[in-house]
């Protein structure tokens, strides 16, 4: 075994093993996205072999990143440019720019790929893009600071969280008002639903939680606490969250304490914490979901983590402070 990167890393034969098995590895190659938001660009990582093969530059203080449903664009928050970037995935070459309004920092594609939605943290609101015009089609108002989105899987319902009220803002699609507002732990910083749209996710930095609200009654049914041993509270801080397609199994990033955690999301119960670089951010499923990857802001990599043993397998070194992921669809 090799010691890199505070993690103990398989040898060479152990990964060609599990890559034969089709373990440990995607069974073909995906391009992994990450921002870099202290030096303006997006590493792009083969997935099979965990190298990175191309370095594109960006506006200032990348952090959201999204790609289209046909895998044919990228989406990227230049936030301190109040922009968000279109790459094209063949050329690697920004071919246009959304009206994202000011300080975008995480956005959603709607499920049918039509809509993104973008949270703006110094105008409390969020702004539709219609993306086959490119245009902005409405600002929605919601609480101070927003940052985390997300958008139920029947399209109805955008959720954002407001880091300075503590609330998760409900969000019909239709009428494009606030609906309702739920209070959560302190500094919201991330939305997930479930696969059936039946809950959302919705992590607190500050908190120290995940709160899990019923999407029908807007109430908290079940707040989700992390102890690790060893680590203060305080060191314990929610962001990404990641949800399995059979929505048996979320995958929270928990910052500074450098760990994922794995909660069943039956039972509400942490299952395992798993140890990945430095300041983890956010997360992201290679599509066949036999990998997930977490984003790790103070140690400059990104870990691949086999979800069959939820076991941390290989780190690589990316950009300065990765802050977000995705993975291509094909």
């Amino acid at each position: 075994m090799i010691f890199q990167g505070g993690l103990f890393v398989r040898n060479a034969m152990f990964l060609l093993a599990g890559l034969a098995a089709g373990l440990s590895s995607p069974a073909s190659a995906n391009m992994i996205y990450v921002s870099n938001e202290k030096d303006n660009t997006v590493s792009v990582v083969d997935s099979t072999t965990m190298k990175v093969v191309k370095t594109v530059e960006v506006g200032q203080r990348p952090r959201g990143i999204d790609i289209s449903k046909d895998g044919k664009f990228l989406y990227v928050a230049a936030s301190d440019d109040n922009t968000i970037h279109v790459v094209d995935t063949d050329t690697l070459r920004i071919v246009g720019d959304l009206p994202s309004g000011d300080d975008p920092e995480l956005f959603a594609v709607s499920p049918d790929g039509s809509s993104l939605y973008v949270t703006n943290e110094d105008d409390n609101q969020v702004t539709a893009i219609d993306l086959s015009t490119r245009k902005a089609v409405a600002e929605i108002p919601v609480g101070v600071e927003p940052e985390g989105v997300a958008v139920s899987p029947d399209n109805k319902t955008i959720v954002s969280t407001s880091e300075t009220t503590s609330m998760a803002h409900f969000i019909d699609v239709s009428s494009q008002q606030v609906a309702a507002s739920v209070l959560v732990g302190s500094r919201p910083r991330f939305a997930a639903f479930t696969p059936d749209g039946s809950h959302v996710w919705v992590s607190s930095e500050l908190g120290g939680t995940v709160s899990v609200i019923d999407a029908a009654s807007h109430s908290v049914a079940k707040t989700i606490k992390f102890e690790i041993a060893g680590l203060r509270s305080e060191k314990i801080q929610p962001v990404g969250i990641s949800i399995t397609k059979d929505g048996k199994k979320a995958y929270v990033a928990l910052g500074p304490a450098n760990q994922v955690a794995v909660v069943d999301i039956a039972t509400y119960r942490v299952e395992k914490y798993i140890l990945v670089g430095q300041r983890v951010w956010h997360l992201a499923f290679t599509p066949d979901e036999k990998t997930i990857i977490s984003a790790n802001g103070n140690s400059n990599d990104i870990t691949l983590i086999d979800t069959a043993t939820d076991e941390a397998v290989q780190s690589t070194t990316v950009g300065k402070q990765p802050w977000g992921l995705v993975v291509s669809p094909n």
